[in-house]
């Protein structure tokens, strides 16, 4: 590869623990200057929008992906500090990155399924606009939830067989990685002890840097696969092998102790899969130095839970075993997401056709039990607002990114992508972009990249 083409991966590959140790620092100065967030925000929006408009046409994918890979991966952070214009402000603005790429790049005809798909979460728009009472603001529920699906459907017709270079995933990969330090960062500093503020096995507000434990927990799960995949395949010395154990080991610490199960089983899943994909491809000598990695990751593994156990007073245990801080089991392991799955299909029984609109659910358990509850399973809400399209969304969702990668097979993240979508969608519904951006992903056409040529220079002719 030519200085010319490796400088285009600076961002992501050569200048790798730059980037870390300067993604620490701005947890750091997050944690320390409230307005910094602010700051910070506006500087990554401004930079990747400059980057796609410069870029030339050959690498404005490289950047439209790079600037969502980022965006998403930093959601949680913006949210916890305030930092964003408003809070489904990723959605929106990945949405706004794919629509530059179909600008400057197009996209595939192939990917018309994800056309039908959008225009199948019309009519549920329609019956909301007859259905919903005024306890509900008609744009807002709308939008809650919508933008996720939106931004999946938006996210796939970009990436459906958009030709990408495995270096160029591996460096999308690299970029979850970077806001996810930070957050990390940040919540070290916010809350430097969890044995002085856990008190139960309840998903906790005060360990998640005062956010939403489950939304922390699945961007923190996401973190800990980027870094397993950066210890596998990009961790050539020792020096980086330990630098990216010890980064995943603080990030994997700070999921457990969210008890919020939710991300860490997510995280669990597409390591797994990753895991089994990368050993099959290998050859012979490479797969015993896989082995080797993966009983030290393991080693590392139970290392974290000890101290995730001791800091925790074992509460983190007794999370994981579905009991409560003295050791009773729960009787409900799902936390409530069960009884809410079960009253969203009654929904879908009752309103089999065109189902009972968007944010028709949540209008019922307002009007039944007097509280607003939103929906933890994107399926059953699928299902129950939506009906039998729901159906036809679902078979398009599963089915189509199958029959994709029976004749694309390069991508060696297409089921850890693809699980991560399928876990989080089923305990965190579509609250954050990072399950319809990373199902996007799983559509990639991966290509390998070939050195080139190296030729010797021929000798000059003699008389």
């Amino acid at each position: 590869m030519s200085a010319k083409q490796r400088y285009r991966y600076r961002f992501t590959n050569d200048a790798y623990v730059a980037l870390i140790v300067l993604h620490i620092i701005m947890g750091i100065f997050i944690n320390v200057i409230p307005d910094f967030s602010k700051l910070y925000f506006t500087v990554v929006c401004l930079f990747f929008i400059f980057k796609i408009i410069v870029a030339p046409k050959h690498e404005k994918v490289i950047w439209v992906l790079f600037g969502a890979t980022y965006i998403v991966a930093s959601e949680s952070l913006f949210r916890m500090t305030g930092g964003g214009l408003f809070y489904e402000f990723s959605k929106y603005f990945v949405i706004l990155l794919m629509g530059m790429g179909m600008f400057y790049d197009g996209l595939s005809g192939k990917g018309y399924p994800y056309f039908i798909y959008l225009i199948l979460l019309v009519p549920a728009v329609l019956v909301a606009s007859t259905t919903l009472g005024y306890d509900l603001n008609f744009r807002t529920s709308v939008a809650f939830v919508l933008s996720g699906p939106v931004c999946l459907g938006v996210s796939a017709l970009y990436c459906y067989d958009k030709k990408v270079s495995k270096e160029v995933l591996l460096q999308i990969v690299a970029c979850i990685s970077y806001p996810i330090i930070a957050m990390t960062t940040h919540i070290f500093l916010y809350n430097p002890s969890v044995r002085e503020v856990l008190t139960s096995t309840g998903s906790s507000f005060a360990t998640s840097g005062g956010f939403g434990p489950n939304q922390v927990s699945t961007l923190l799960g996401l973190g800990m696969f980027a870094l397993t995949v950066r210890f596998f395949m990009k961790s050539p010395g020792l020096f980086l092998k330990l630098f990216n154990l010890f980064l995943l080991v603080a990030i994997s610490f700070r999921a457990l102790v969210t008890l919020s199960r939710g991300g860490v089983f997510g995280a669990i899943i597409m390591i797994f899969a990753f895991l089994v994909v990368y050993y099959g491809s290998a050859k012979y000598r490479q797969k015993q130095q896989i082995i080797v990695s993966v009983l030290l990751l393991v080693f590392v593994g139970f290392i974290t839970w000890g101290i995730s156990l001791n800091q925790s007073s074992g509460l983190v245990g007794n999370r994981y075993a579905n009991e409560d801080a003295i050791g009773r089991e729960k009787a409900d392991m799902s936390t409530g997401r069960v009884e809410l799955f079960v009253h969203e299909f009654a929904g879908f029984q009752e309103h089999p056709f065109v189902g009972v609109g968007a944010s028709g659910m949540k209008q019922e358990r307002l009007i039944s039990e007097g509280t607003v509850i939103a929906s933890h399973n994107e399926i059953s809400r699928l299902l129950s607002e939506h009906g039998m399209l729901g159906v036809i969304i679902l078979m398009i969702l599963i089915l189509k990114p199958l029959d994709f990668r029976s004749r694309n097979r390069n991508n060696i993240f297409f089921y850890s992508f693809l699980a991560f979508w399928f876990a989080t969608i089923n305990h965190s519904a579509m609250r954050i972009a990072a399950p319809a951006f990373l199902y996007g992903l799983s559509l990639l056409h991966v290509t390998n990249e070939k050195p080139p040529l190296r030729r010797k220079p021929s000798p000059k002719l003699t008389d």
